[in-house]
C-alpha cells in the first residue's frame, strides 16, 4: 500500500507505456525466433504507438490511475487482467476495420495477451511500489480502538514501506475536528462500524463539506490492505451474506477450466514420480506410499483424499508434541515442495477440490477448531484448495508450513475470509504464480 504524490498517475503512465512496449518486444522475439528485421518492425511503430495510447485511456477508464487504487492496491490485479482482455479485444478489432496497416497479427495478439500480464503485474505490484517507496510518508489521522487498531497503528508507523505516518490516534468518542487540522493529516482512517456512532456526525460533516481537504479511507478496508487479511472483529453474519455469493458464472467456468488443465498436470507428474518416491520412503523404513484421509469439503462435506506419506503414520488431526508421531526427511521434503499435495488431482478433476482455495482440514482437527473458533466453517463456503491467499502470505513459528495452534489457525481464517471477499481471476493468478515462486524458493533453499 503506497501512497503516491501529484505525480504518481503521470509515473504510472510512463511506465504503463513502457511496459506495453517491452511486451511487444518480447512477443516479436518470441514470435519470429530472434530480432525481427527493421521491415517488420516499421510495420508495428505506428498502430502499436496508437494502441498504446487507446490501452492507457482504458486503463484511466478502468481507474487504473485513481487515488483509489493507490490505496487499495489489492484490487489491481483483477482490474489489469479485465482491462487487458477489453485492450486485446479493442486491438483486434482495430486491426479488423483498420486493414492499412497491412497487418493482422492473430498470433502476435495472443502472445502479447500471455506476456503482457506478468509484465505489466511485475511494474504495478512490485516495481511501481518500490520506486515511490522512498517519499516522505502522508500524515494520517486512525480514529478507531481496540487490539486491531493498535495492531494497525504499530505496523504502519514501524514500516516506512506503507508511505503513511499515523500522527494523530484516537478512539471514536474522543475525536475532534480541530485535531485534525492541528496535526496536518491528509488521510483520515476512521472505523466507521464502531458502535459510538454519536462521534460520526461532526467526522460525516468533515469529509461530506465541498471543500474538505481530507482523503477518507474505511478502517476494515485500510487493515485489510495493510494485512490483507480480514479483522476477525468485524464479522457479522451480514458480512458473510454479502460477500459469500455465488461468483459470476464466467469465473466458475474459467475456474473449473483451469482446475482441470492443472489437475491433468497434476496427475501426469504423480505417475512419473511415484515410483522415485517410494524408493526414498522406502529408505526410511517400511511404509505405506500413500495416506487416505478424510477432509472436510465445501459446505462442511466430507471428502476421501489420498496424499504421499509424509509421517511416520497418517496423521489423526494432533498437534505437534500431541504423540510420538513425527514428519520424515523424505516427507519434510515433499511437504517443503508441496509434492505432497498431488496426489489430489483425483479430487480436484473430480470437482471436491479446486487448484486454489482455503487449504481444507482433516476431519478430526476440523470439528476441534470449528469448537473454538467462532464462523470458523464459514472457510468453507468456497470450494476449498491445494493452494490459497493463506499459504502464499502467512508466516508460521519454527519452519513450518502450516498452522500450529489455534492463535496461529485464527491468523489463517482471516487470510481465508480476505481470499473469500476478494476472490476473482485476478487474485487466483497472483496466487499461482507467488506459489510457484515459493515452491521453488522452498527447494532452492532446502
Amino acid at each position: 500500500m503506497i501512497i503516491g504524490g501529484r505525480r504518481a498517475p503521470f509515473l504510472l503512465f510512463v511506465g504503463d507505456i513502457a511496459a506495453f512496449a517491452v511486451s511487444l518486444c518480447v512477443t516479436l522475439l518470441i514470435r519470429y525466433g530472434g530480432l525481427p528485421s527493421s521491415q517488420i518492425l516499421g510495420l508495428y511503430v505506428v498502430p502499436s504507438s496508437i494502441l498504446f495510447l487507446l490501452w492507457a485511456l482504458v486503463f484511466y477508464m478502468a481507474g487504473l490511475y485513481g487515488k483509489r487504487l493507490a490505496l487499495f492496491p489489492s484490487r489491481v490485479p483483477d482490474a489489469l487482467l479485465r482491462t487487458q482482455f477489453v485492450n486485446i479485444v479493442l486491438s483486434a478489432l482495430f486491426f479488423f476495420f483498420i486493414p492499412a496497416f497491412g497487418i493482422a497479427p492473430k498470433t502476435v495478439l495472443l502472445l502479447y495477451l500471455i506476456i503482457s500480464l506478468p509484465i505489466i503485474y511485475f511494474w504495478r505490484l512490485e516495481l511501481y511500489p518500490r520506486l515511490t517507496a522512498g517519499r516522505a510518508p502522508v500524515r494520517a489521522a486512525l480514529i478507531a480502538e481496540g487490539e486491531e487498531a493498535q495492531e494497525l497503528a504499530r505496523e504502519v508507523n514501524g514500516n516506512p514501506r506503507y508511505g503513511v505516518s499515523f500522527v494523530y490516534v484516537c478512539s471514536p468518542k474522543d475525536f475532534s475536528p480541530a485535531k485534525l487540522a492541528e496535526a496536518h493529516v491528509g488521510l483520515v482512517v476512521a472505523d466507521t462500524a464502531n458502535p459510538q456512532a454519536a462521534a460520526f456526525g461532526s467526522l460525516a460533516g468533515v469529509f461530506t463539506s465541498v471543500d474538505s481537504k481530507y482523503q477518507f479511507a474505511e478502517f476494515g478496508d485500510f487493515y485489510e490492505e495493510t494485512f490483507d487479511r480480514i479483522p476477525l472483529s468485524r464479522l457479522t453474519e451480514a458480512w458473510f451474506l454479502k460477500y459469500a455469493q455465488p461468483k459470476s458464472l464466467f469465473y466458475t467456468a474459467a475456474k473449473r477450466i483451469i482446475d482441470i488443465v492443472g489437475g491433468l498436470i497434476m496427475g501426469v507428474l504423480t505417475i512419473i514420480l511415484a515410483p522415485f518416491i517410494w524408493i526414498a520412503l522406502q529408505s526410511e523404513g517400511h511404509g505405506a506410499l500413500l495416506v487416505r484421509q478424510v477432509r472436510i469439503g465445501r459446505g462442511d462435506t466430507r471428502i476421501k483424499t489420498k496424499k504421499f506419506r509424509t509421517m511416520l503414520r497418517s496423521d489423526a488431526g494432533m498437534w505437534p508434541g500431541e504423540g510420538d508421531n513425527r514428519v520424515t526427511k523424505v516427507g519434510s521434503f515433499l511437504r517443503t515442495t508441496s509434492l505432497d499435495e498431488f496426489p489430489q488431482f483425483i479430487n480436484i478433476l473430480s470437482g471436491e477440490l479446486s487448484l486454489i482455495g482455503p487449504r481444507n482440514d482433516l476431519e478430526a482437527l476440523g470439528k476441534r477448531l470449528a469448537d473454538a473458533i467462532p464462523y470458523y466453517n464459514a472457510r468453507y463456503l468456497v470450494k476449498p484448495g491445494i493452494t490459497g491467499w493463506a499459504q502464499i502470505n502467512q508466516q508460521y513459528e519454527q519452519n513450518n508450513i502450516s498452522p500450529q495452534s489455534i492463535e496461529e489457525t485464527k491468523t489463517r481464517l482471516a487470510y481465508d475470509f480476505y481470499y473469500l471477499k476478494h476472490r476473482s481471476l485476478g487474485l487466483d493468478l497472483v496466487i499461482a504464480l507467488k506459489t510457484v515462486k515459493r515452491m521453488f524458493f522452498r527447494v532452492s533453499s532446502w
